[in-house]
């Protein structure tokens, strides 16, 4: 019994050797990268979500009841200021017209009689004032008939596109009843929302006579190759999501956007004198960032960093982390805290440049 309790402990402790043997192994045969953060100036893009609006995009409504005898334009079609769309059966007004032309003749005719008469002293001044004003009165309704019956005929305020038909030729349709409507894309107004600390830092690197410079990212993943312009911010920030809302003007000359298109918002920002750091240089603890150190001796030290802006493959580093010191690169996953590991040194420059190539 004792000799099998022999053999047992010495197989364990030939088993452990062999394990720590070949974890010490493991170790020398992996190739331990180290290099330090760089100071460089650089730039950053964030995205923002954004909506797609036309700058002009209203509603055609009929302004009176009656048939639509007339549809003149087709869906998706350019239009210019001025062309007629729809036309509303026009008869009953256009009888109106004709009653308040009459009306008018009348008027003037029994006004000259009477100031004829008015100037002959047959008749008081009262009577000529009588008939003045009934002839006005007859102007005045020929000229309300006259804005009735324009009200049959709908045509463009603007160049811009029409969009699909509510509505077909020979309907009977009421007063207010939308018809289609219309869109000026000649420019595009672009919506986005930027949270609070972010509107701050844009406000303090803006100057007076410059403005924000963006780019559109469209919704197949291609950039749109016109620059747009940040004109107007809104006057305060929603309180329920801390944003604030951005508007930018995109020109739009070809006509490919479109109101209603959704993408993201491209906003670059240059930053001077960072302290930057390769993203694989870092691991993640309960959503905090951390880089292991190695000091003069060779022995490794989680650290705590606190990152600014993330561009590709980098992190800006804003606090934890001094410019002189080293930082493990490759083999994050085989270390532990106050472990001595030989290591190559890069450059940073040299990392930098070549990070892509690292990162693959």
């Amino acid at each position: 019994m004792k000799r099998n309790l022999i053999f047992i402990g010495l197989g364990l402790l030939v088993a452990l050797s062999g394990c720590k043997s070949e974890h010490h192994e493991h170790h020398e045969q992996f190739h331990f990268v180290a290099t330090s953060p760089i100071k460089m100036d650089t730039s950053f893009t964030k995205e923002y979500v954004c909506q797609i609006h036309s700058i002009q995009h209203i509603e055609l409504r009929a302004l009176e009841k009656g048939y639509l005898q007339n549809i003149y334009v087709d869906e998706g079609q350019f239009v210019k200021q001025g062309q007629m769309m729809f036309q509303i059966m026009p008869l009953l007004y256009e009888a109106e017209y004709h009653r308040a032309e009459a009306e008018v003749n009348f008027a003037e005719i029994e006004y000259q009689n009477t100031k004829a008469l008015a100037d002959s002293n047959i008749v008081a001044p009262n009577e000529l004032a009588m008939a003045k004003a009934k002839f006005d009165k007859a102007k005045a309704e020929l000229e309300l008939a006259k804005v009735h019956l324009g009200f049959t005929e709908i045509k463009a305020p603007f160049d811009g596109i029409m969009d699909r038909f509510h509505v077909r030729r020979g309907s009977l349709i009421d007063e207010g009843e939308l018809l289609s409507t219309l869109s000026d894309n000649s420019k595009m107004w672009v919506y986005f929302n930027v949270p609070e600390a972010e509107y701050l830092d844009y406000m303090a690197d803006l100057r007076d006579d410059s403005n924000l410079q963006v780019h559109l990212e469209m919704a197949n993943g291609k950039l749109f190759d016109q620059s747009g312009v940040v004109e107007t911010i809104e006057a305060e920030f929603n309180n329920e999501t801390g944003n604030i809302s951005f508007r930018a003007t995109f020109p739009n000359p070809t006509g490919l956007l479109r109101h209603g298109e959704t993408g993201n918002v491209l906003l670059t920002s240059a930053l001077s004198d960072v302290l930057i750091i390769p993203q694989k240089a870092t691991y993640e603890v309960l959503e905090k960032k951390y880089v292991f150190v190695i000091d003069e001796e060779g022995i490794i030290h989680a650290r705590e960093i606190q990152i600014g802006a993330e561009l590709p493959h980098l992190f800006q580093v804003t606090a934890g982390l001094a410019a002189n010191e080293t930082i493990l690169l490759e083999g994050l996953r085989l270390v532990h805290e106050n472990e001595q590991v030989e290591f190559e040194f890069l450059d940073p420059k040299e990392v930098v440049g070549n990070l892509k190539l690292y990162a693959e």
